[in-house]
């Protein structure tokens, strides 16, 4: 590992520099670092690189998912949860059956249990890839709920398929009950587990005397905890991750200081966005591996049928999305659902069109162990390999590249904010005001006139009250502020270099308090 530290050093540099480049050019980042991982891999002298299926599911599926559980709204996930649960469970089973019987029926040597190997890891899209992309077109906010709800759950599904998959396809043996009985407790245990331990450590993040440190020590430990415990039960330690992160964003208020959520976010923001780069450029860098386990097998025709179970995918998960519509406008006749209008036929073919692979397949394939329990070579192995790896490369640049044109072309109607963003900013900044004069007059008038500085505030949330140059001058405004501050900032730094005896620790906190007011203008704006 260390004879090649200076080329993963590389790898990183790369990394960041290909992921500004991709935000230059709007093009999705994952689709850069895929290729340019694949033509990394055909430089001569270049340090083969394997991927561990335990690197990924251990080192880097808890915390991208802890932090994607971090990021999602509770509310959203409730009041889509009946076509996120769909789409995460029913619809993954379904993508894999339909995957199972294709391979079975057209592919040589694939046996049924194959089959559903196959489309257990194949069927869960990837949350990065299309978060990435969703970043450079707005979409409604229902569409990106439903996609960010789904991605927390998916990849559970789809390991439950894989692991019940690839018993019978060892054995050969395939009893219903246990099995039934198995994926319950691998969903309920795993819910469970991660709802023990999250309030595990919430507590601990009460009772100890932590600061901001040490809080984002534990939330690095928290999910690792989850994931590990939920698995040395046999249970869903993906699941396990979801619940406890749902659980702790949702009380975070509770437990953790303004520093603490502010340091926080930014640590973790940093740090997934690096994993999330290292996967993908690993994609990428595994193709020689991949391309050398085909053996005897052709070539072109292992091409032609990730071709074809990439078409496959495809067209299941787009039905799948016209499927969930009709569902929903009989059901609404029934029961209440989250929106009784028909969404049109754009918002479905959307989500349809949202189906690219990642890296939580590729481990998956990966995992699959190289003989049977005979010394027998594991049957399939290779080829299930190598189409996981074409339908990843074609999901992501296919429909990768043609999402951000297919979301301008026909961009689906917002039902739920028909007022704009800075509109309803504003209503809520007005709001907050009114709450604080009113809470300042109603508890703390009798010392208005004898704490000068609660007058001035006092007259300050008053005056935003009273005023509107700010929200129609606002952008003139925010230029004027910003150019203040740098200024500010300017004379700060000249100080600290004039003065020798300055502190800097406290020129270092001006500067940041200089920096939180320019971010605050930048989410106004």
């Amino acid at each position: 590992m260390l004879e090649n530290f200076e080329f993963y050093l590389f790898l990183v540099l790369l990394i960041t520099m290909l992921i500004m480049l991709a935000k230059k050019i709007k093009v999705a980042y994952p689709v850069l670092l895929v290729l340019a991982g694949l033509l990394i891999s055909f430089i001569p002298g270049v340090p083969p690189i394997k991927i561990e299926p335990e690197l990924i599911f251990i080192i880097f599926l808890p915390p991208l998912l802890y932090e994607a559980a971090w990021s999602t709204s509770w509310k959203e996930l409730w009041r889509w949860r009946r076509i996120i649960f769909s789409f995460a469970f029913v619809v993954v089973f379904f993508t894999a059956l339909s995957v199972a019987v294709f391979a079975n029926y057209f592919i040589p040597g694939f046996s049924l249990a194959l089959g559903f190997l196959l489309g257990g890891i194949v069927s869960p899209p990837d949350a990065v890839s299309a978060g990435a992309i969703l970043k450079f077109v707005k979409v409604p906010k229902r569409l990106a709920s439903i996609l960010e709800g789904e991605s927390l759950l998916n990849d559970a599904s789809s390991l439950i398929i894989f692991r019940f998959a690839m018993i019978a396809a060892a054995t050969g043996q395939f009893v219903w009950h246990e099995a039934a009985g198995s994926f319950v407790w691998m969903c309920i245990g795993g819910v469970g587990i991660g709802l023990i331990i999250a309030y595990i450590f919430l507590k601990m993040h009460k009772i100890l005397p932590t600061d901001s440190n040490t809080d984002i020590l534990l939330t690095f430990i928290a999910p690792f905890s989850m994931y590990l415990a939920a698995e040395q039960l046999h249970a869903s330690g993906v699941l396990a991750v979801v619940s406890g992160g749902l659980f702790l964003s949702y009380r975070s208020h509770d437990f953790l200081s303004s520093a603490s959520r502010i340091r926080t976010v930014t640590v973790w923001e940093s740090f997934c966005f690096l994993l999330n780069g290292i996967v993908f450029m690993l994609i990428g860098l595994d193709l020689p591996e991949i391309v050398s386990g085909l053996g005897d097998t052709d070539i072109y025709t292992a091409i032609g049928y990730g071709v074809a179970v990439t078409a496959v995918l495809v067209i299941v998960r787009i039905f799948a999305g016209y499927a969930a519509v009709v569902t929903t406008l009989i059901m609404r006749n029934f029961i209440t659902v989250a929106d009784a209008q028909s969404p049109g036929w754009k918002t479905p073919m959307i989500i349809g069109w949202t189906g690219m692979r990642g890296v939580v397949s590729l481990a998956a394939a990966l995992s699959i162990p190289l003989t049977l329990d005979d010394g027998t070579p594991f049957p399939q192995r290779n080829l299930i390999l190598f189409i996981t790896f074409v339908v990843i490369l074609l999901t992501l640049l296919v429909q990768g590249l043609t999402l951000p044109f297919l979301l301008k072309k026909f961009p689906p109607i917002d039902r739920d904010f028909v007022r704009s963003e800075k509109e309803i900013d504003y209503e809520i900044q007005n709001s907050l005001a009114q709450v604080a004069v009113d809470k300042i007059r109603k508890d703390y008038a009798h010392k208005i006139e004898s704490f000068p500085a609660l007058k001035d505030q006092l007259q300050q949330y008053e005056k935003q009250l009273s005023s509107s140059e700010i929200i129609i001058n606002y952008n003139e405004y925010r230029n004027i502020y910003i150019d203040i501050l740098e200024t500010q900032r300017i004379w700060l730094i000249n100080k600290n270099r004039e003065e020798l005896l300055l502190d800097e620790e406290i020129i270092r906190k001006h500067l940041r308090l200089l920096d939180l007011q320019e971010e605050r203008l930048n989410m106004k704006s």
